[in-house]
Formats: C-alpha cells, sequence, structure tokens
C-alpha cells in the first residue's frame, strides 16, 4: 500500500451528548509519552481544551517520556490497563513503532483504540539561518554525500520520523542506510537540537511549526503533504510541487487501557463525538496545525488497526523488518 494511502482523512461529524456519561470520569488525564513541545504535547493539549466543557475538573496533562511512547505503552498494557480516567496520546508513528516490534510484545489489539485529535502531515525544516534555502538544497547535499547532512528528529532508526528522511532519500537515489542521524525521545527535544546546532535537518510535523511561525526561528522547505495546506501553512510548498513525489500523513489520536470497562469506554466516545460537532473543538483543532480527521469508537479502531499492518507492508518494503 502506498505512503499516501494511508488515513486519508474524509470523515463526517457525529454530534452526541456526552455530558451525563462523564460523569464517572472524575480524575481526566491525558499522557503524552514524550516531553513536553512535541506531537504528543500538541495531541494532548487539543484534548484538554477540545473537552473542557465535559468534566468538572481539568483535564491533567502528564508527561511520560521513553522509547517513543513504548514506555507508556506498556504501563497500559501492565499496571493501568483498567484506568478509564487516563487516555494517551499516540500518532502513526506509534502505529509504526507497533508494527516494527519496537512495543516489545504488545501489538495492535492490547489497547482500546479510542478517538481522533485530527490530522498533520510530515516537514522538512531546517533553522532560519541555514545555508540550505531550499529542498534542493538537501537533495543535492545528499546525493553528493549522504554524510553530509546531521538529520534528527524524535525517534530512532525505523521510526516515523526517520522515515520521513528516509523516504526523501530513497526518493532521490540517495541510500537511506549512509544517512547521519540523531534520535531524540520527541519533537520538543529535536527543535532544541536543530536551534542549538546539533542538528542541521529536522523531519518533523507541519502542526509542531505552528508556535514558531511567528517567532522566525526556523524555514520550512517543504511539507509532506498531497497539495499545499492552507493557511498559516499556505507559505510553505510541499516537497511534490517541488518535483519529489514524498507524501506522508499523521494521524494523532488516543487510546485507552486495554481493559477499561465498555462504560468508560463508551462515555469518552460520547464525549469525543459532542465536542467534534462544535465549533469551538473545530477552531482549535486549527490553531494546533490539523486538519479535520474526527471519528472516535469502533469504526476508529478498527481503522487504526489496519493503519498498523498498512506500517508493517512499509517497513517490509524498507527492509526495516523481513
Amino acid at each position: 500500500m502506498k505512503i499516501t494511502q494511508l488515513f486519508v482523512a474524509t470523515v463526517a461529524l457525529v454530534g452526541m451528548s456526552g455530558f451525563a456519561a462523564m460523569a464517572d470520569i472524575t480524575r481526566p488525564e491525558c499522557i503524552a509519552p514524550a516531553n513536553p513541545g512535541g506531537g504528543f504535547d500538541l495531541t494532548c493539549r487539543v484534548a484538554q481544551a477540545g473537552l473542557a466543557e465535559q468534566f468538572k475538573e481539568p483535564m491533567q496533562v502528564t508527561f511520560m517520556p521513553g522509547g517513543i511512547g513504548a514506555v507508556a505503552y506498556n504501563l497500559f498494557n501492565t499496571t493501568r490497563t483498567d484506568d478509564g480516567n487516563a487516555i494517551v496520546a499516540f500518532s502513526s508513528g506509534s502505529l509504526l513503532n507497533i508494527a516494527t516490534g519496537k512495543y516489545g510484545a504488545w501489538t495492535e489489539n492490547d489497547v482500546r483504540w479510542l478517538a481522533s485529535a485530527g490530522t498533520d502531515y510530515g516537514a522538512v525544516v531546517v533553522k532560519a539561518d541555514s545555508p540550505f534555502q531550499t529542498l534542493e538544497d538537501v537533495v543535492l547535499a545528499v546525493t553528493t554525500d549522504p554524510t553530509s547532512i546531521v538529520f534528527g528528529a524524535g525517534g530512532s532508526v525505523g521510526s516515523q520520523d526517520w522515515m520521513k528522511a528516509a523516504i526523501l532519500l530513497k526518493a532521490v537515489g540517495a541510500d537511506p542506510r549512509a544517512m547521519r542521524y540523531v534520535a531524540f525521545d520527541g519533537g520538543g527535544e529535536s527543535i532544541a537540537a536543530l536551534l542549538g546546532g546539533s542538528i542541521q535537518v529536522y523531519t518533523g510535523d507541519v502542526a509542531e511549526q505552528a508556535a514558531h511561525i511567528g517567532a522566525g526561528t526556523m524555514r520550512v522547505l517543504a511539507t509532506l503533504a498531497p497539495e499545499r495546506l492552507g493557511a498559516p501553512y499556505d507559505s510553505f510548498p510541499t516537497a511534490r510541487e517541488q518535483g519529489y513525489d514524498v507524501v506522508w500523513p499523521i494521524v494523532r489520536g488516543y487510546y485507552l487501557g486495554k481493559n477499561v470497562s465498555d462504560a468508560d469506554y463508551d462515555a469518552w466516545v460520547a464525549a469525543f463525538n459532542a465536542a467534534y460537532a462544535t465549533e469551538a473543538f473545530a477552531k482549535n483543532q486549527a490553531e494546533k496545525g490539523l486538519l479535520p480527521y474526527n471519528k472516535a469508537g469502533a469504526e476508529f479502531a478498527a481503522e487504526m488497526k489496519t493503519g498498523v499492518e498498512s506500517m508493517r507492508l512499509i517497513a517490509r518494503e524498507t527492509g526495516l523488518i523481513q
């Protein structure tokens, strides 16, 4: 399956009242399985703001870095399997980690996939004063000498962010295995490394750039979207329009522990569906740089399991797994 076929976000909004159903969710919490400042943090903030009217108490955001989601996935498969108060943020990178076995023995069937926060796309980002003015500058450098540039992102070799760089190199005839790549535990650390000069090119996500656009500290050379995105990202060219057919969509969402009760699961589903039907959620989504992809419950869970299998196919094509 081609990467461009993954996670097509054409979804109808469904309005349901979740206020009564949320009565038993007394201590709402969103686990961001990385350090502050990256995509998981952003995903939790979407839920924190978007579901604010559903709870008597504010939703707490807890950071749990380690293994690009592996620590959290393990925790919710061992000691917090039935915690109905806590949701965990994930992205399509998490699905890739499951597909490639980076979460150990746990598979896509070991959590309850809950709801989406929206969709995002990959991006090729450099520091504002970088000598690389265009994506072509980066391509010229890596095709001349793949070791001449230090790439970096939130994840080890084989992770989603590594894959973004790898498919770019593969598209221009360079060997991804020769790439100099530095792994960080999330987007926040990666951005700090880019701004600090430890890496030269960051293959992150478009939505992560929302807070940095006005600051002028970074420059997006390309988005990995099929077509140019809307404001405030409409000034960012796509890789495709620059002559490189590289697309990487990202789904963002939440899961619960595998032993959470049906009552608590249904309560969360109802809360998300109620939020999706509001203008406030759409505004919050847009402010976080996400595109609409609003789905919760059984259909969403089925799509995520299919997504993991699609990632397995991609991992085999790139030689990550047999």
